[in-house]
């Protein structure tokens, strides 16, 4: 049976602290219940799926039906010689299914520590951090189709997935609610530390014998270290998307800012931080009443109490601006606009 709250505050339910309601809301804990949501009348007001809220923006009330996924439960799928098949619900907070993973020694998500947001999520984004991806492990997605009103299994292939992009961002954008995603972990794992500085961290951390706990705490320490905790100060963590660019451009701007960091992203492609970019353009630590740029990282536009989504993204567009001005260089918001 499904509950309908109207009018309710999304305030606790989006980390960048934005206070917009939503006409109505219902949290699903259960599977069963998604087959029962073309039966209410709020479903012709279209449905909008709700994890952690920790990729949105919101700028004006919601006029869509939210849907909280709010479903629970780990179990393993397979356990094999050398790797094992483990499936998480939705619902789960990511980075305590991560801290359960590596607890229980299953390598490939422990550079994934500490990111915010629900597993649901994790496939829509394709979330990344030093130095690896969801896609790296994911095994398969199961979800309903809100059209045909059944489940569908997507394997990897099948999520076509791209730098923070996926099929569920473009063509299927709307129209599946994930219930769940099975990871392919590995009993043996091999450890990533060439990546953001985790060697170093390990280094100061006097860390001897690697493991993936080792670098789970050392990623964990990195990320605290550079980004604000969204329980004291609003925020979506990286707001922008770190561009790739042509060899030509490159060596351009290499030319030009030869100090100008960057990554080899396959055959004539490189990244360029967007931190940086931002950060010379005089962006870092802008403040515009209560909303800003935070100090330490430039990446990660903050709401410091009280402040207006429409305003954040406001700001976000200025630094769009003056970067393309600047670099000739567009950056792309990773953060999703809800009102934009």
């Amino acid at each position: 049976m499904i509950t309908i709250e109207k009018n309710i505050a999304l305030l606790p339910y989006n980390t960048f602290g934005m206070a917009q309601k939503a006409s109505a809301f219902s949290a699903i804990s259960q599977e069963e219940d998604l087959a029962e949501l073309n039966d209410y009348p709020e479903y012709k007001q279209g449905i909008l799926v709700w994890g952690g809220g920790s990729n949105f923006l919101l700028t004006a009330d919601v006029k869509e039906w939210v849907i909280y996924n709010n479903i629970k439960g780990i179990r393993v799928i397979r356990d094999d010689t050398d790797d094992i098949l483990i499936e998480a619900a939705a619902g789960e907070i990511w980075h305590d299914f991560v801290r359960y993973t590596v607890q229980a020694g299953f390598g490939g998500l422990e550079n994934l520590s500490l990111i915010p947001g629900k597993v649901g999520a994790s496939p829509v984004q394709n979330i990344g951090a030093y130095g690896a991806e969801v896609k790296d492990t994911l095994y398969s997605v199961k979800a309903w189709d809100l059209q045909e009103n059944r489940f569908h299994t997507f394997s990897n292939a099948d999520c076509q997935f791209g730098y923070r992009d996926s099929i569920f961002k473009n063509q299927y954008k709307g129209r599946f609610i994930i219930t769940s995603v099975i990871f392919k972990l590995s009993k043996k794992p091999v450890v990533n530390i060439e990546y953001g500085g985790i060697r170093k961290e390990l280094e100061g951390m006097g860390i001897e014998e690697l493991s993936i706990k080792a670098v789970s705490d050392a990623v964990i320490q990195i990320r605290r270290s550079k980004l604000p905790d969204p329980a004291v100060v609003g925020n979506a963590g990286s707001f922008f998307k770190n561009p790739v660019i042509s060899e030509d451009q490159f060596h351009q701007l290499k030319s030009h800012f030869s100090d100008m960091p960057f990554y080899e992203a396959g055959i004539g492609q490189y990244k360029i931080p967007a931190a940086w970019l931002i950060e010379q353009c005089g962006w870092k630590g802008y403040r515009d009443g209560q909303i800003g740029v935070h100090p330490r990282q430039a990446l990660v536009l903050v709401n410091y109490g009280g402040g207006n989504g429409r305003k954040i993204y406001e700001l976000s567009q200025k630094i769009i601006t003056s970067v393309n001005e600047k670099f000739g260089i567009l950056l792309e918001r990773e953060v999703q606009v809800y009102g934009g």
